[in-house]
This record gives C-alpha cells, structure tokens and sequence, in this order.
C-alpha cells in the first residue's frame, strides 16, 4: 500500500476554447478540472498512493461535479469542506505556431479564497498523513488562502510530517492583493523538506546574486542558487526542478534536476517532448513523480527519471490531470518505447 499523501490547494474549473481557438471566437467551451495541488492529488492517487485533497469548494452543483471527478480518479474527498461562495474559474487558450498559450484566472471570492485560516483544524487533517503537498499559488488566492497555507505547513512540521512545496509563482494572481509575496513563500519554503524551485524562485525568496552565472534557465543557475537555499532553510533537504526548452508550442525540450543538502545531485539532459497535446499540469506531473520516487525509497537516479518520465508523458493528455498510471512511466523510463501495446 503506497503513503498518505495530502495535497492542500483549491479545486478549479478549466474553461478552455476548443482547438486552438481564441477564448471566444466561437461560442463554445471545453471543461476540465484541475488546479496545482489537486493534480498532484490526482498523479498519486494513479501512482498507487493513498491521496486527499483537503480545501474548500462551492456548495453547489459545480462543486458537487468536481469533488465526483476527483473520487472517479481515486482521490480521498473526505477533506474538502463545503460552503456558500462560487467556484474558481480559470479560462484557458491554447496556444498555436507562434502564439504562446494564455491563461485568465477569475478566483476572487471564491469558496476557497473566503475560507477563514481557523476553519482548517489541520491537527486533525493531518493525523495519519505521511506527506502534505502545497504551492505558491495557495498563498496567491489571497489573505484567507495565504494564512491558511502557513497553517497547513507549521502544522505538518511541529508533528513531523514531510512537507512538500512547490513554488509555483504566479504574477496574476499576487497582482490583485500583494505585491511583496517573497515573505510569504518564504514562511513556506521554511517549513519544507522538499521543494519544487529553480534558481528563479530562489531569488525571489533570498535576492539575486550578481555571483551566480549561466544560462537563464541553466541547471548550473539553480545548482549555485540551490546552495543558498540551502543554507538560508535547514528544514529542506532537497530539490528539484526541471529545465524547459521552448522550440515552438507543439515542441518543446525537458531535462530534470535533483539536489540534496549534501551537495550530491542528479541530472537529465533534456530530452525531446513532440506533438504537444497539453502541457497544463506538466510541472505538477513532475512533482508527483518525484514525490513518488522519495515515498517509495527509489534511489535519486531513478526519481528523477520518473519525474521527468511523467512530466513528459503529461504533455501526451489533455487536461490538468495527468491520467497515466506508475507502469506506464516505468515503461518510457526503462524502454522509451512508444509502439502500440496489442
């Protein structure tokens, strides 16, 4: 039986245009479920793990509908409070050739992001869970969202639970209420054992280093960084993030990396991701298998194979949630062979 792993985060309406459209050239829009932390959720719940979500969603018929989807993938519900409010939205448009993809979030005053910090009794959320997962965007919801999130983490480290954060920035989102978010994702990468940043979050949360030099997107940017997070966070022992490599919207370049406090670390060089489906949820894919790997003891070289190995496979399925299951990440990681299975 695999860990309990759970994930804290708000449960979010995808509203996308269908094909490549612009939102609302035609009338007509695809709708999915998703949200940072929830398609961790769903990732390890298909990797064979024990997964909740713990949040809070609308009362009302659209909540219904996307608490039922994440219990037909195998996600514990049980977590998710109910109350008045609306659900959050966010309208997506794919992009195409040289448009790049867009994204308009309408989460104000959501359910979630109405939900008191003291409505959370996370002693008791948290009894038997292995793994809290967490993301900057929680905090980005707003004031409600943001003391709740540091709840959640403080909670998971005062009772030793591993705490997992993924940074997550998004500059949409803290525009509406902060404009100084470093504090807060400082409050909760302080708490975490293991976080999913590169050099640029880390120089959000520390300040740049006019030292540190490479490439813009180099994993030898995040390996100098990474020493400074680790020195300036005791708690946080590794980690982890991949390396993308835009050639045009349909292809793209993935590499991986992992480091540990003691300096050892595990590198991918980029490797081809062709044919792009959808790579909304693609670095929430990446978390989940590298969660995976440090829950179920594989060593590091293999974690991150299967991190990078469900990142690029996500980019395969349409949607948030990435669908695929463990044996088939264990199948691209030890064959890469894509022939039909008959």
């Amino acid at each position: 039986m695999g860990k309990r792993i759970l994930c804290f985060g708000e449960l979010l309406l995808r509203l996308g245009a269908p094909s490549r459209e612009f939102l609302l050239q035609s009338r007509h829009l695809d709708v999915h479920v998703g949200g940072a932390e929830t398609n961790v959720a769903v990732s390890l719940a298909r990797f064979g793990h024990r997964s909740a979500l713990a949040g809070t969603v609308a009362a009302n018929a659209l909540g219904d509908g996307a608490l039922g989807e994440l219990r037909r993938h195998g996600v514990d519900v049980s977590r998710v409070a109910r109350a008045d409010g609306r659900m959050g939205l966010y309208f997506f448009a794919a992009g195409a050739g040289l448009r790049p993809s867009d994204v308009v979030y309408d989460r104000a005053d959501s359910a979630f992001a109405r939900a008191a910090a003291s409505s959370y009794d996370w002693p008791a959320l948290l009894d038997g869970v292995d793994c809290l997962h967490v993301s900057g965007v929680t905090p980005a919801v707003g004031p409600n969202a943001a003391e709740s999130a540091l709840g959640a983490v403080r909670a998971a480290r005062a009772q030793g639970t591993t705490v997992s954060f993924d940074g997550n920035f998004r500059p949409k989102l803290w525009a509406t209420w902060n404009d100084r978010p470093a504090p807060l994702l400082h409050g909760l990468l302080a708490e975490a054992d293991i976080a999913f940043i590169d050099h640029r979050d880390i120089d959000l949360m520390l300040g740049s280093d006019a030292s540190e030099t490479g490439a813009p997107a180099s994993a030898e940017r995040t390996l100098q960084a990474a020493t400074r997070a680790f020195a300036a966070f005791p708690q946080l022992q590794r980690i982890a993030c991949t390396q993308r490599t835009v050639h045009s919207v349909d292809r793209h370049a993935l590499g991986a990396l992992l480091v540990r406090r003691d300096g050892s670390a595990q590198r991918l060089d980029p490797l081809p991701v062709e044919g792009i489906v959808d790579r909304i949820g693609g670095g929430d894919a990446f978390a989940a298998g590298v969660l995976h790997g440090v829950l179920s003891g594989l060593d590091d070289a293999r974690t991150l194979a299967f991190g990078l190995a469900a990142a690029r496979l996500k980019h395969s399925v349409p949607g948030d949630f990435n669908l695929v299951g463990a044996h088939d990440v264990d199948a691209l990681v030890d064959s890469g062979r894509l022939d039909v299975r008959r």
